[in-house]
């Protein structure tokens, strides 16, 4: 039932952010984008502010790994 619930989470959050644009997709999907750069940067500084000791030497990676 894992997956079942995870699949209604994810589309609630889907049409709440289309009813937050009034159910427009353009206007949602650039607001998403938008959210997506500033939070990349956001890691960017954090990484340049992070030794690698801090962190055991784990870094964050700005792009999705597969797999």
């Amino acid at each position: 039932m894992l997956a079942q619930r995870t699949t209604i989470e994810a589309t609630e959050a889907v049409d709440e952010a289309l009813a937050w644009h009034d159910g427009d997709p353009r206007a949602t999907i650039r607001t998403l984008l938008e959210d997506c750069a500033h939070l990349q940067a956001q890691l960017a500084v954090a990484s340049a502010c992070m030794s690698k000791g801090f962190t055991r030497g784990w870094r964050p990676q700005v792009e999705r790994q597969e797999g």
